[in-house]
């Protein structure tokens, strides 16, 4: 359980696999900082719930794409009092599936500016925070990448699949680079989860043909992927350093 008052952020956090995780941290222990892009009142209600559990709760809007909205997130959860010892890079898009032919390069910047640059400006100013070099108490930071990190989804979106390779090669890099100062990195690499991510790639993920292809025979759980990030954030996990957990279903 982590110390009184330590914060976890969770980026994209009002819904999906950030909205549970959110509820199973505040079960451990943690008070909870929120981010969300659009969606206020799917973040005010998480925050409710994350109240009844007893635990703190903040939203906070920003686009994690953008410096300045992410340095004023940031410097925000400082006002609410309390450490940062946690940050899950949660916030990722997906673009409709497409062949790289067909795909226009705004949609590869954009993919690249939320998934990559997104994950790299939170892991800055979380190390900043966190680091016992900068007085900081420690903490730990997982990056959600995904299986198509490495099947590469080709004819499907090769560009997504690019974009989680470069956080599995960030999650590694920086683990090595922060564990000296008390900053443990991991990544957690879901395979096909029931989220509404899907809508926007436009492939039917209930379609009885993707569930057959997963060795388990069904899709995941936003609640399975949660167990697997609130473990690697916590004490249990003390000594996981740049891990890559799959939670795919044997896919």
């Amino acid at each position: 359980m982590p110390a009184m008052s330590a914060w976890v952020l969770i980026t994209g956090g009002s819904r999906g696999i950030g909205a549970a995780t959110a509820l199973r941290c505040a079960e451990a222990g943690w008070d909870v900082a929120i981010n969300y892009v659009q969606d206020s009142a799917a973040a005010e209600a998480l925050a409710a719930r994350l109240h009844g559990l007893g635990r703190r709760a903040l939203t906070l809007q920003a686009d994690v794409a953008d410096e300045a909205q992410v340095v004023k997130m940031f410097e925000r959860l400082d006002a609410e009092g309390g450490r940062l010892r946690g940050l899950v890079n949660n916030a990722g898009i997906v673009a409709p599936a497409a062949r790289l032919e067909a795909m226009a390069p705004e949609r590869w910047r954009r993919l690249f500016d939320v998934n990559v640059i997104g994950t790299l400006l939170c892991c800055q100013q979380a190390a900043r925070r966190m680091s016992t070099a900068r007085g900081g108490a420690g903490g730990a930071i997982v990056n959600l990448s995904s299986r198509a990190a490495e099947f590469g989804s080709g004819g499907t979106y090769v560009d997504y699949a690019a974009t989680k390779g470069a956080v599995d090669t960030l999650t590694k890099g920086l683990a090595r680079e922060l564990i000296g100062e008390g900053i443990r990195v991991n990544g957690v690499r879901p395979g096909i989860i029931e989220t509404e991510i899907h809508a926007a790639s436009r492939i039917d993920v209930r379609a009885a043909d993707i569930a057959a292809s997963i060795p388990i025979q069904r899709l995941g759980r936003a609640e399975e992927v949660a167990e697997a990030i609130a473990w690697l954030l916590s004490d249990a996990a003390s000594y996981t350093v740049g891990a890559l957990l799959d939670v795919g279903g044997g896919r």
